[in-house]
């Protein structure tokens, strides 16, 4: 960016009372939203790749856990994770509402400590209060951040992808450290030791957001009444599209399949933990009530989604259906992509060669010191930036940043300087966890340059790919784990391969999708319809957990090579089917493009 367009910004920014001190290019705000959002995933992260490992961990041993077996714990995850794409629907109309956004993200923040300092304690009783402030908490601050950012460049779209761009960094930055320092303390030192870490960051991050209030001017404050919502509410229907509000039976039916969806999420861990089944008695034949529930909550759920389509034009109509193929096939991807909250730690732990000996534990050590010490100098330094033009107008701000970099700073050292000096070594279950993020890093801007060519395929096909690309890292550990007898451990290369190719098909599919809902949906419908995708990414979490939980039992009656067989060949079948569907798709969207 030129210096005179730089101040042409600036000076447009200053209109709006945001303050105008420009950190590479780009105002002060979007970089504290970088960080706040750094360390709510740094504190998420580094809990979810600690919970299945702790809730399974033997109940004796020298770092003991609850014992559970992989179905129990998968089972709760799986609901966890449900819930938490679920949430930010209610926290964004509840901001866009009555509180503005700011607020929202503080209380959420605030929520989500009190759970992460409930998770440090031993008992099922925190435990479960823990997982619920979270899923509360997240309800609250993820939807709100990205309506921060998106309202601080309203009137500057042309930046716009710049600024997402730099703060998804700051999201794939945090989901790295977090995993690697919360998941070192507690695998090495004590699982509470890496819950409380989480927390206290998630404490440090609230309070720099918060302290942070006079850079945002007037952005995420509580929204206004009047003309200009009538105004919003005209441009609505600029495209002659008539008004389609909700009947009482479609909030009827609204209200029948979130009670059914919330009692078939409730009732998985109740009866794998608790043996408590709700549903016992709707059993039919082999089909058991639980799953009752769930098909009869999606059944009453195509019914609204119908319903509401027959009342559109044509054009409106086809693409909301695209949206729905799409929708459908994330639920595959995610069914598959999120075994590394669940199989993935498991086959880390039980069935991959970690120990470190000779020239490769040198080879790694550097490598780890490497990957850990380069992107906290260059997190670092755009932090020195930061201060430097905000010291005066947010110094608090400031120094609570500083407080926590030496933190991590710190805790990184010591880690490093541990495992230098250590005579054994093994590398960290949670160490792997972190190449997703290490990758995505790594390998974004190569994948959107391809994007941005002349070779950009059309959406189905980006979604086809997404899917089969990822399913090659689940052919890796297939090849990798195919023929090996009982209790011999593979090389933990496949593992990095798996995570390499995960990776690529998320980029491949992931930022394709929200984009476009937003291109192909009506303006008076992206709230629905966004909503309506993140039930499908809840769908896929929570069968990615029930499927990850069956890893021992599938193991016992067949092979490990065959769990990972079934996520080979399912999601390569999907991705050719929507590659298939490209004619009918590429009809259905009527030259959105």
């Amino acid at each position: 960016m030129n210096s005179v367009t730089e101040k042409s910004f600036a000076a447009e920014l200053a209109k709006e009372g945001i303050d105008n001190t420009m950190v590479l290019g780009h105002p002060s705000g979007l970089f504290v939203l970088f960080f706040t959002e750094m360390w709510e995933r740094f504190s998420f992260y580094g809990m979810r790749v600690l919970l299945i490992q702790f809730l399974t961990a033997a109940v004796l041993g020298s770092n003991p856990g609850w014992g559970w077996s992989a179905e129990s714990a998968a089972a709760l995850y799986g609901t966890y994770a449900m819930l938490l794409y679920i949430t930010p629907i209610f926290g964004g109309i509840v901001a866009d509402k009555f509180i503005g956004y700011r607020w929202a993200v503080v209380i959420g923040s605030i929520i989500m400590t009190i759970g992460h300092a409930f998770m440090a304690f031993d008992t099922p009783l925190f435990l479960y209060l823990g997982l619920a402030a979270l899923v509360i908490g997240t309800g609250f601050f993820k939807p709100n951040m990205t309506s921060i950012l998106s309202e601080m460049y309203k009137k500057f779209p042309q930046k716009k992808d710049g600024a997402y761009t730099i703060f998804y960094m700051g999201v794939n930055a945090g989901a790295f450290f977090g995993m690697m320092l919360c998941g070192y303390l507690a695998e090495k030192i004590g699982w509470h030791w890496g819950f409380g870490l989480a927390g206290v960051f998630m404490l440090l991050g609230t309070l720099q957001f918060w302290l942070a209030k006079p850079l945002f001017g007037n952005v995420g404050d509580v929204p206004k009444r009047g003309v200009e919502g009538e105004e919003n509410k005209a441009a609505r229907y600029e495209s002659g599209e008539k008004p389609n509000p909700f009947t009482t039976f479609d909030m009827i039916l609204i209200i029948m399949v979130t009670t059914l969806g919330l009692g078939y999420a409730f009732n998985d861990p109740l009866s794998q933990i608790a043996h408590i089944n709700l549903f016992s008695t709707l059993s039919m034949g082999s089909l058991s009530g639980q799953n009752v529930v769930g098909l009869l909550a999606l059944a009453l759920f195509f019914i609204v989604v119908i319903k509401r389509l027959t009342n559109y034009t044509k054009i409106v109509r086809d693409r909301l259906i695209a949206v729905i193929i799409f929708a459908l096939f994330v639920v595959f991807f995610w069914m598959a992509f999120e075994q590394g909250a669940s199989s993935l730690v498991l086959f880390a732990r039980d069935n991959v060669d970690r120990e470190l000996i000779g020239n490769t534990k040198i080879i790694f050590n550097v490598i780890n010191s490497l990957l850990t010490v380069v992107p906290l100098i260059i997190i670092t330094y755009v932090l020195v930036l930061l201060g430097k033009g905000t010291f005066k107008k947010a110094l608090w701000s400031n120094v609570v940043l500083a407080v926590c970099f030496l933190g991590i700073w710190g805790i990184a050292i010591w880690m490093l300087e541990r495992e230098l000096t250590a005579e054994t070594s093994e590398i960290t279950v949670s160490f792997f966890s972190t190449l997703n993020s290490f990758f995505i890093i790594a390998l974004a801007s190569l994948v959107s340059k391809v994007w941005d060519s002349k070779y950009n395929p059309p959406a189905s096909v980006k979604y086809g790919l997404g899917l089969i690309i990822m399913a090659l890292g689940f052919g890796c550990l297939f090849i990798g784990t195919h023929g090996i007898a009982e209790g011999v451990r593979v090389s933990f290369i496949w593992l990095v391969l798996a995570y390499l190719f995960h990776t690529l098909g998320e980029l491949c599919l992931s930022p394709v999708g929200l984009s476009y809902v937003s291109k192909l949906v009506p303006a008076r419908m992206i709230g629905f319809m966004f909503g309506m995708w993140y039930l499908a990414v809840a769908i896929g979490n929570k069968f990615a957990a029930i499927l990850g939980g069956q890893i021992e039992n599938i193991t016992k009656e067949y092979s490990l090579s065959m769990f990972f067989l079934i996520f080979t060949i399912v999601p390569s079948a999907a991705g050719l089917i929507i590659m298939a569907l490209h004619p009918l798709i590429k009809k259905l969207m009527h030259g959105v493009k």
